[in-house]
């Protein structure tokens, strides 16, 4: 009887640090590896105006660095205010088991702000990071979701209310191109 009370402990115990012990997440990008064609809608003021949406159409290409550990992002679109382009750097921290996101925008040369930070829960990958818009203190929340092989999205959402509600600032629909 002992023996099997121990036995069950152990179990428990086992079950408690694997449940406590954060998911290995270094192949969770790996989706969004190749071409793409992306249709974007941009919300200049998702607080004051969040139906006004600037529309592009353009290319996404992701390729992975150090092995897969990090993944560069190239942006290119069109839009009724010309050609943008943009970068973003994806590094992936085995300790924290958590993925960060890095943006520049070609015309500013620069990374833009603190980078988002997250991990895959359930269907979906979020990052989240603090930023300010228009003077006031926002939290960020970038969002890829309806993962499939050949499609996904992107959606950046800000929030001024402490993560009680949420206005999409971009949106990305991205289907897999041709080889």
């Amino acid at each position: 009887m002992r023996r099997l009370i121990a036995a069950a402990m152990v179990a428990a115990i086992s079950s408690s640090v694997a449940a406590a012990t954060p998911r290995d997440g270094a192949h969770d990008f790996d989706f969004n590896l190749g071409k793409w064609h992306t249709s974007i809608e941009r919300f200049a003021d998702p607080f004051a105006k969040p139906n006004a949406a600037t529309h592009l159409a353009g290319t996404v290409t992701v390729r992975p660095v150090w092995g897969g550990r990090a993944l560069l992002e190239e942006i290119e679109a069109d839009g009724p205010n010309g050609h943008w382009e943009g970068l973003t750097l994806f590094l992936y921290d085995p300790t924290a088991r958590q993925w960060s996101q890095n943006y520049a925008n070609a015309a500013q040369g620069q990374f833009d702000s603190a980078p988002t930070i997250g991990e895959k829960r359930g269907e979906a990958i979020d990052l989240y990071s603090q930023d300010v818009f228009k003077g006031r203190s926002i939290l960020v929340r970038g969002r890829w979701a309806d993962i499939r092989p050949d499609s996904h999205s992107y959606e950046e959402s800000y929030s001024d209310d402490g993560g009680r509600s949420w206005k999409r600032a971009f949106f990305a629909r991205l289907t897999r191109a041709g080889s």
